[in-house]
């Protein structure tokens, strides 16, 4: 989404979102929410959407369903109505003062509002007087890196350095010991200086090992107000939200009762009126504290909708244009359970996610399941640049259970085709079958105590070695098949294809393992010689035999089928120009995706999840191979790359100076979130490739050392 930071003219604004939504396309969305839309009430007549991508799409569809025209350019006879969507500016007060000026409706909460909320200090303070929870700390703003090592040693580590003006994540440091606070208050007051013009920073303390739960607000102008349940957001990386579910598994009814009224005396001691959310840190002991409201509707809003039946888009237009809630309290439910997955185009092996950017040369949602619903503002061909979110999706998933909705996730997880960036499919598959989280046990620590070493991937178990090799091989085969192929030429091969026996060697982590492969139709069965780490196929091979009973062409090993001593079926369509491979294993169905495949035997699957690489060779070809050069690697240890697009923001070193390990050597920025880029092992700087404020892309040479 767009990051506007300011408004100083109205007309300059509206021009900024000219480009919004013209060209995306508002897909077809399969949710558990309804827009009853009452003919007699009117609304608004045209809506400008001050945003882009996913959430412009889904105000559109709203809108559609009223009989609300929207626009995306401002002329005289547009500016009725602005919908803002979410990011920074929903929460600018200096655009909806202005809004409010000119005689426009701002679709969200009034000035007073959004400033006393989204200043966190203000917004503290207004807490502690309206009796809600909040977390010790400093109240005022932090003056210089020294005042905030003294504040935080009065208050006593671990502390939160966080923006004041801030949200996102953005401007948000954890520090453990002084040193740390000291370049908290550094990246923190520059990454909000950068992302909201405001470089005011507050310190609280941090509450170790929380989860983070949010409650759903929606307020009308006549007083009334209701809280919508809540959500569980506790899977982060960099203080921002990765999955999100409804309900949490963690409140019991009077916890939930208890937030939701404390958030309702918030949202009413500010006069509030909209959707908002009120977010708050919840210890082990389900004691709860106050950490920020939203003023705006959230990205995560949509498993909200799922298990209320509201569409929270609508109640915003219609309490926009001053009419009254239409349900209490007792109306509200928790019908079933929703999960949201955020599509990210990141590299979920860098740090849990670093942006990837690229051009999506092949695009589709998993939209054909049921209880699916995706949220996108994209298409194929659609450019992801280092200027935005690198959101592409909101991945939703509904179910009577939470063990149905999770079973979908898996399922849409597995059908989402996504060419051309790199993207965190891997790592949200991997969240949502872990035992910690499907038990329900986890805290905002999720993600670095699961994965200490960072993320590596699915670790394949034997029985999943032996489906990923057995689809490999099958794959192979059906290409090869394939390959002697005549369209319209009635010559038949001399060798039946139900008698062939191809004798396979089949590369996977540096092991080799030697497979005979057999078909039947859309069937292949396998049969495995050995498994061993060499660079030679050739040895030990125990070929099947091809006399079958009674003397036929079948082959022996046509019946007991085994690799590693376990018997292996595939069968499927094997539509090799399919982006999906939807195959059976031994009775199980499993959806993989074939994400290159070379003449060089070369295959890339992704399965469960995360990408392998395989090599399948024939046993001729496999014997040949070991006289084929390798590349050598390249020397990491005395160059330093950029681990993802950016733009350069300082560099601290020159050609000459001496480096210690661990020192910055400078510091990327992209999405709005700055990197530093330390130097690996102590040494002299040789040479220097970059300069503040340039463009580097993923793998640029920064820096070299001798």
């Amino acid at each position: 989404m767009a990051a506007y930071r300011s408004a100083a003219g109205f007309q300059r604004v509206l021009h900024a979102v000219k480009h919004v939504c013209l060209k995306q396309r508002c897909g077809v969305i399969i949710c558990r929410y309804s827009t009853v839309n009452d003919p007699n009430e009117k609304t608004f007549d045209k809506i400008l959407i001050a945003n882009r991508g996913e959430i412009a799409c889904r105000v559109i569809k709203t809108c559609k369903k009223m009989g609300i025209k929207t626009v995306a350019v401002h002329s005289d006879v547009d500016s009725s109505a602005v919908h803002p969507g979410y990011g920074f500016l929903s929460e600018n007060k200096e655009f909806a003062r202005r809004l409010a000026a000119e005689g426009v409706t701002f679709i969200g909460p009034d000035t007073h509002a959004i400033q006393a909320m989204g200043d966190k200090i203000e917004s503290k303070l207004i807490a502690k007087a309206a009796k809600v929870n909040t977390i010790p700390g400093f109240d005022g703003v932090v003056k210089d890196a020294e005042e905030a090592v003294r504040i935080a040693g009065e208050i006593g580590y671990p502390v939160m350095i966080k923006a004041s003006a801030g949200g996102g994540g953005k401007g948000m440091r954890i520090s453990w010991n002084d040193e740390e606070t000291r370049e908290g208050f550094r990246f923190s007051s520059q990454e909000a200086a950068s992302s909201f013009g405001d470089d005011r920073l507050l310190i609280e303390k941090f509450i170790d090992n929380p989860r983070h739960i949010e409650i759903q607000v929606l307020a009308d102008k006549h007083g009334n107000a209701l809280w919508l349940n809540e959500r569980e957001c506790s899977i982060q990386r960099r203080n921002q939200k990765v999955v999100e579910e409804a309900p949490s598994t963690f409140l019991d009814p009077d916890t939930r009762r208890a937030m939701g009224e404390q958030a309702v005396s918030l949202a009413k001691a500010v006069k509030y009126s909209s959707a908002g959310t009120v977010e708050f840190l919840v210890d082990s002991k389900k004691n709860f504290f106050f950490l920020e409201m939203n003023t705006r509707l959230q990205v995560e809003h949509p498993i909200t909708e799922c298990i209320t039946g509201l569409d929270l888009v609508q109640q915003m237009i219609r309490i926009a244009k001053g009419y009254k809630l239409k349900h209490k309290q007792p109306d509200i439910p928790i019908n079933g359970w929703a999960i949201e997955s955020r599509v990210y185009a990141e590299d979920p092996y860098k740090s849990f996610g670093l942006p990837s950017i690229g051009r999506l040369s092949q695009y589709q949602e998993p939209l054909d399941l049921a209880n699916v619903r995706v949220d996108s503002g994209i298409e194929e061909g659609s450019d992801i640049s280092i200027y935005y979110d690198p959101m592409i999706s909101k991945l939703v998933t509904y179910g009577k259970t939470r063990e149905e909705a999770l079973k979908k996730m898996e399922d849409a997880l597995d059908s989402y085709v996504i060419r051309g960036v790199t993207h965190n499919i891997p790592l949200l598959r991997e969240i949502i079958v872990h035992p910690r989280f499907v038990s329900g046990d986890i805290s905002t620590k999720f993600l670095p105590e699961v994965y200490p070493d960072g993320f590596k991937g699915h670790m394949l178990t034997a029985g999943e070695r032996r489906e990923l090799l057995a689809t490999a091989a099958a794959l192979y085969v059906a290409a090869q098949l394939r390959s002697q192929k005549f369209l319209g030429d009635l010559r038949v091969s001399s060798v039946p294809a139900e008698s062939r026996v191809w004798e396979l060697c089949v590369e996977l982590d540096k092991g080799v393992h030697m497979l005979g492969v057999s078909r039947s139709g859309n069937n292949y069965k396998l049969r495995a010689g050995c498994v061993f780490l060499s660079d030679n196929c050739t040895s030990n091979w125990t070929p099947c035999s091809t006399d079958g009973p009674g003397g036929s062409s079948v082959p022996a090993c046509f019946g007991n089928v085994e690799i590693d001593g376990e018997k292996v079926e595939v069968s499927g369509e094997w539509n090799l120009a399919s982006a999906l491979l939807p195959i059976t294993i031994n009775g199980k169905h499993r959806t993989l995706q074939c994400l290159l495949r070379t003449a060089a035997g070369e295959i890339t699957l992704q399965y469960l999840g995360t990408s392998f690489k395989l090599r399948v060779l024939s046993k001729l070809a496999a014997s040949l191979s070991k006289h084929m050069p390798e590349k050598v690697p390249e020397d990491t240890s005395s160059i330093l790359r950029s681990p993802m697009p950016g733009s350069v923001v300082a560099v601290s070193v020159k050609p000459g100076d001496s480096v210690a390990e661990g020192q910055e050597i400078c510091v990327i920025e992209a999405m709005k979130m700055q990197n530093s880029m330390t130097a690996a092992k102590a040494a002299k700087v040789k040479s220097v490739h970059c300069k503040a404020g340039d463009t580097v892309g993923e793998g640029d040479l920064l820096v070299e050392l001798e």
